[in-house]
């Protein structure tokens, strides 16, 4: 099954369609509404703003149901946890229809709690496509996310990526920056060495 990425501008975060599952939901609401009658699931791979800005819009206009990591539900609603007093906004406002713990499995896409970048970060992990849908604990230039926001731990993170290095990755499709079909593994890998030198 194919990942169909839907590209965030400028601060937005990327979301990704994956079947009836809409990972992310920073995008504007144009943006994904010509597959309004295909979602039926909303995953937040974290709490940020960037990638929850337009839940509210994009979960009533779908008729979908929100999941997110239970360690970051609160993040929804309070705006020092989501970030959403540095865009001059206020998080959604939304309550999840499912606190994740990891392990589901939601679309054919694996939970996998990935904590670093905030305590409740997820990527999403397809076994049979060999692809992982990262949010902001790994990107496409070998480059992990950010540890120093609220909640983040550099530790978490190394664990993390460690954690990621024994999965089977060829497609990666992060937070931020364009996806690769292939060799996402090597990005994982390099994450992996960066996070630990303290990049």
């Amino acid at each position: 099954m194919p990942v169909r990425w839907i590209p965030g501008r400028d601060a937005q975060a990327n979301s990704y369609l994956f079947g009836d599952v809409l990972v992310d939901a920073g995008v504007v609401p144009m943006a994904v509404e010509r597959y309004k009658d295909q979602i039926s699931t909303i995953i937040l791979t974290h709490g940020h703003y960037d990638h929850t800005a337009y839940l509210k819009e994009i979960a009533h206009m779908c008729s979908a149901r929100v999941c997110i990591h239970a360690a970051d539900a609160e993040a929804l609603f309070r705006d020092e946890l989501s970030l959403a007093n540095h865009f001059g906004e206020h998080s959604p406002r939304i309550a999840p229809d499912q606190k994740l713990q990891g392990g589901e499995v939601i679309g054919g896409l694996l939970v996998i709690p990935t904590p670093g970048h905030t305590a409740g970060s997820i990527c999403l992990y397809s076994e049979e496509e060999h692809l992982l849908i990262s949010g902001d604990t790994v990107f496409t230039d070998g480059a992990c996310g950010r540890t120093d926001f609220p909640t983040g731990s550099t530790a978490a993170m190394e664990a993390s990526l460690l954690s990621l290095q024994k999965l089977d990755v060829e497609g990666l499709y992060p937070g931020h920056g364009e996806p690769v079909d292939h060799g996402g593994a090597m990005q994982i890998a390099a994450a992996a060495v960066l996070c630990r030198r303290g990049w």
